[in-house]
């Protein structure tokens, strides 16, 4: 049966949907490229950030790749733990990650960090096995801990420490918030804190964080 404009009913709800998805997916366009709703969302995460005084310095894994060097995020938080540890508040520096502490220490201990301050946790494939696993490490330890790692990390990371009961004062640096300046990269940081997002909502159901 046709309508008054001479179209099938059907055929004129699936225009609709497809208009209205378009022009969604137009106002998402102009929202990534176009906005610095980016940065909102990524500082977000971020939350507040403490003083960065303490005498433990936590610092999580990223990525590895296929030929076990530091992928971009891992040499990035690698990179931040030296110029952190420079500022003189540190006696331990604690890496944590399977396959990355050991790459990681390399790395910081190749800038200067002292070997014999560095303690590596080399079993956590996951933020909740970080979490638990360095607080297995330190629960013990009386000192105040930092806990570096990227802004958008920063949000599931730190309540995931929580949940282990080991208190830790927060230090993302700017990562996603960094790069979503660049308008080439802001597709990439969309799909970076989308993924995110639906990782604390998942950490959230399981109450992990």
């Amino acid at each position: 049966m046709l309508n008054h404009s001479g179209q099938h009913p059907s055929a004129l709800r699936i225009w609709h949907a497809l208009r209205s998805t378009l022009c969604g997916l137009g106002v998402l366009v102009v929202l990534i490229t176009f906005t610095p709703v980016l940065r909102w969302w990524a500082a977000a995460l971020a939350g507040p950030w403490g003083d960065g005084k303490g005498q433990v310095l936590i610092v999580l894994g990223g990525d590895l790749n296929a030929s076990e060097i530091l992928g971009a995020t891992s040499y990035w938080r690698s990179a931040y733990a030296v110029f952190t540890w420079r500022g003189g508040h540190y006696q331990t520096l604690v890496l944590s990650g399977r396959n990355l502490a050991g790459p990681m220490r390399d790395f910081v201990v190749a800038y200067g960090i002292p070997r014999e301050s560095v303690v590596t946790e080399n079993s956590s494939t996951s933020t909740r096995e970080n979490a638990l696993y360095t607080a297995r490490l330190l629960r013990d330890d009386p000192r105040q801990k930092v806990l570096l790692t990227s802004d958008y990390h920063m949000f599931r990371a730190w309540r995931a420490f929580r949940n282990a009961g080991l208190a830790v004062s927060p230090l993302p640096y700017p990562d996603a918030q960094k790069m979503s300046s660049h308008i080439v990269q802001r597709w990439g940081i969309f799909c970076l804190l989308a993924t995110e997002t639906s990782k604390i909502a998942y950490y959230s159901i399981r109450g992990w964080i």
